[in-house]
C-alpha cells in the first residue's frame, strides 16, 4: 500500500508547470503547417494566417515541393501585405509541379496558349465561312430580284445582312428548294 501512495504523490509533481521558463502563448488550434510538422503553434507563427487548420492539403503540397524552412524563410523576407499572394503562388506552383514535374506551371501556360491559338483559328475560320455565306446570300438576292450587282452595290451591305431571313424566305420560296442549281449559276 505504501508504493501505491507514493505513486499518487508523484502525479501532481509531474503535472505541475515548471516555474523556470516563462509561459509561452500557444494557439488553441494549431495551423495546418504546425500540425503537420508536429510542433507548437505560437501566436507569432508566420504560417498560421496562410495555412488554416481546416486546409491541410494546401500546406502539404507547398511543403512537398518547397520545404517548410524555405516557405518560412521566404515569407519572413516579404512584407505582410504580400504574403497572401506569395502563398497562393507557391501553392499553385506546387500543384502544377506535382502534376507536371518537368514544366510545372509553365507547361500549363503553354497548353492554355495553344488552346487559345486553336480557338482563335477556329473563330477566324467560322468568321470566313459566315462572310462567304453572306456573299453568296447577297448574290442570290441579286439573281432572284433581277438586279445587277452594280445597282445593288449602292445599297448598304450591312443593312442587307442584318435584315431578317424570314422576309427573304417568304418573298423567295424557291431559295431553299433548288440551291445547287443556283450555286452553279452564280459561280459559273
Amino acid at each position: 500500500m505504501a508504493s501505491h501512495h507514493a505513486k499518487d504523490t508523484l502525479q501532481p509533481k509531474l503535472s505541475s508547470p515548471s516555474t523556470s521558463s516563462p509561459p509561452m502563448s500557444v494557439v488553441v488550434t494549431p495551423c495546418a503547417a504546425c500540425k503537420i510538422l508536429r510542433r507548437r503553434c505560437a501566436e507569432t507563427c508566420v504560417l498560421a494566417p496562410h495555412f488554416p487548420p481546416d486546409e491541410p492539403l494546401k500546406f502539404i503540397m507547398a511543403h512537398r515541393v518547397f520545404g517548410s524552412s524555405n516557405i518560412i524563410k521566404f515569407l519572413q523576407e516579404l512584407p505582410e501585405s504580400q504574403r497572401g499572394d506569395a502563398v497562393s503562388s507557391m501553392v499553385y506552383e506546387a500543384n502544377a509541379r506535382i502534376r507536371d514535374p518537368v514544366y510545372g506551371s509553365a507547361g500549363a501556360i503553354f497548353q492554355l496558349q495553344n488552346q487559345v491559338n486553336e480557338l482563335q483559328a477556329q473563330l477566324a475560320k467560322a468568321q470566313a465561312e459566315v462572310f462567304n455565306i453572306q456573299c453568296q446570300y447577297a448574290a442570290l438576292f441579286c439573281i432572284e430580284t433581277g438586279q445587277s450587282p452594280q445597282s445593288s452595290s449602292h445599297q448598304s451591305f450591312d443593312g442587307f445582312v442584318t435584315g431578317s431571313d424570314e422576309s427573304f424566305q417568304s418573298s423567295n420560296p424557291s431559295f431553299y428548294l433548288d440551291q445547287d442549281s443556283l450555286w452553279d449559276t452564280i459561280w459559273a
